[in-house]
């Protein structure tokens, strides 16, 4: 049976890759039935335009599924968010969705996986290294859309680095390093580690893979370049973050340019 989740992947001759896998909105017409949610109640917990941000000349993964049909972040038992546990107290599936829909959304868990790790395994063949900017963003006004945001634990950005190996600590200094000199609408920028998130699924299975050939890093924006509630966003704020990832990149490549040749 095809797969019922959707993604798009676009090769470049580089080393580097930018995922966007919970940018998607789209559920299939064979899921939708058994789906709960408003579109506009699946959107609060998705990360729309994150895809915009991670658009840069490098490889790219970009999940045009919601994470309400399939979550590829999560492990696999907990993929499909069938309890309300599982996703923020929300009824997401109709009791009386058929298993073998669900076994079949376990089976795209599994083949985009086996996608993935194929394509960051000729990456490592072809260069010797690979680096994953892994795009996601964060609600920080979930009581409402006029509530103050707490700057104490909701950071602009957050890097998750726990599955990280510990080879590429050199590599995540000096990114954020080099990040925290930018500025966005005039403002210096809060990016901190592991403050909200500290890296998914993603990041623990392909750093576990592949940790002494390369790393992910999870990156979580805090929703300021939308409005979190109505889903619009703030085209000079979200081209402002590509312009930041495009920075990552210099950074990328500097570090591998230099430091690869000691």
């Amino acid at each position: 049976m095809p797969l019922l989740s959707k993604y798009t992947m676009k090769l470049a001759d580089s080393p580097f890759w930018t995922f966007a896998i919970h940018d998607g909105q789209h559920i299939d017409p064979r899921v939708l039935p058994y789906q709960l949610l408003k579109e506009e109640d699946r959107m609060r917990e998705e990360d729309p335009y994150t895809a915009l941000i991670a658009e840069l000349p490098c490889n790219r993964f970009i999940m045009e599924t919601s994470r309400f049909q399939l979550d590829i972040n999560r492990g696999i038992e907990d993929a499909i968010y069938l309890r309300p546990d599982q996703a923020w107290g929300l009824d997401v599936w109709r009791k009386d969705v058929p298993e073998d829909l669900v076994n079949q959304l376990r089976l795209d868990h599994e083949a985009i996986y086996a996608i993935i790790e194929s394509n960051i395994q000729q990456t490592i063949s072809k260069y010797g290294y690979f680096v994953i900017l892994d795009i996601h963003s964060y609600n920080a006004r979930r009581e409402g859309p006029e509530q103050e945001i707490n700057t104490e634990t909701d950071p602009q950005i957050n890097i998750g680095t726990l599955h990280l190996n510990a080879k590429w600590h050199p590599l995540l200094e000096r990114l954020m390093y080099e990040l925290g000199k930018e500025k966005v609408n005039g403002e210096p920028l809060d990016i901190r580690e592991n403050i909200k998130f500290k890296g998914g699924y993603l990041s623990k299975v392909i750093n576990q893979l592949f940790g002494e050939y390369g790393a992910v890093f999870a990156i979580e924006f805090r929703k300021d370049f939308m409005d979190e509630w109505t889903g619009i966003p703030v085209p000079h704020h979200v081209e402002a973050y590509k312009q930041l990832m495009m920075k990552a990149l210099t950074v990328l490549n500097q570090y591998f340019y230099y430091d690869g040749k000691e």
